[in-house]
């Protein structure tokens, strides 16, 4: 009995010192994770002084990523300028800059003026201080819809407003919503490259109302809060990126029926703001993403006396 006795007290005394030793890992465990630093965050992608070298290569998804061996749009070309430069958002995958440079000539050829290309994506993508979730990349660019503008000056371009083509009391568009939108919007869709377009649920009414001869683009048009004065161009992944997350194929179908239907009983002015500071927005990142971040590249020099960074976060930007 004396023996078990003493046995079963050793066996206690190992079980303690397990839990005391396990307990005291835990808690090593957690102070490590206490002071561990953040991941890189939206300021520091913002303030990137230009592209990393290396091949061209989108990493991650659009709303969690970045990119190496990104490209600059001209600031102008035929069918299109670039407006409010000093963000320095005009970065993309050579994709998105070739889709971009064609989407232009065919604006022209269609005789439709000048199209405004708004935000595209940062030297390395990542997230922004302000203004999107996505954009992040090198495959999104946001293309304005309003097309009464000549050429200008980039400084010209940095004051320009979106026209909004929504009336959100009857839920349809406004008078200012032209036939000229409506083709703008269906020469950016047709092209293969393009995955999906996000546009106002009530600017998708209009585009399957129109009498198109081809209906194939419309399936790509997908409802979207806000968007009243911009469409959202997104592009599949582009070959040579395997650590590319492409977005699921959007429905079979022209995207016309009950679906668009649920969202007209939510349409409703959206206005995304930044007041202050830039936050210091975080999100989980693919690890890859943290190298092409400190990697060597190229840097960015000052546009027509516009500094990188000029541009002030509190504008309203979609």
């Amino acid at each position: 009995m004396r023996r078990l006795a003493v046995g079963l007290l050793m066996a206690g005394l190992v079980v303690t010192l397990t839990a005391a030793l396990a307990s005291g890992a835990e808690a090593r465990t957690a102070k490590k994770r206490k002071h561990a630093p953040p991941p890189p965050n939206s300021i520091a992608w913002s303030q990137v002084s230009g592209p990393s070298f290396g091949p061209a290569q989108s990493i991650g998804g659009y709303a969690a990523g970045c990119i190496t061996g990104a490209q600059p749009l001209a600031g102008e070309g035929t069918g299109y300028q670039v407006i409010r430069m000093s963000r320095q958002r005009y970065y993309g995958h050579p994709e998105l800059i070739d889709y971009l440079k064609d989407f232009g000539r065919k604006v022209a050829a269609a005789g439709l003026g000048s199209a405004l290309v708004g935000d595209m994506g940062q030297a390395r993508g990542g997230p922004m201080s302000f203004g999107h979730a996505s954009h992040q990349m090198g495959l999104d660019a946001d293309v304005w819809l309003r097309l009464d503008l000549p050429p200008m000056g980039r400084n010209a371009r940095e004051g320009v407003s979106e026209v909004k083509y929504v009336d959100y009391d009857r839920v349809r568009v406004n008078a200012d919503w032209s036939d000229r939108q409506a083709q703008l919007i269906r020469i950016a869709a047709a092209d293969p490259r393009v995955a999906r377009i996000f546009v106002n649920p009530a600017i998708k009414v209009a585009m399957c109302r129109h009498p198109w001869p081809n209906r194939d683009f419309l399936h790509k048009l997908r409802p979207w809060y806000g968007h009243d004065g911009h469409m959202h161009i997104r592009l599949h992944c582009p070959a040579g990126s395997p650590q590319c997350e492409d977005q699921k194929d959007a429905p079979d179908g022209d995207g016309c029926g009950g679906e668009l239907t649920s969202w007209l009983g939510s349409v409703y002015p959206l206005v995304e703001k930044h007041e202050g500071k830039p936050q210091p927005r975080y999100v989980n990142m693919p690890a890859a993403c943290r190298a092409v971040l400190r990697a060597g590249g190229t840097r960015v020099a000052a546009v027509d006396g516009l500094a990188p960074g000029d541009a002030s976060p509190g504008k309203t930007v979609r």
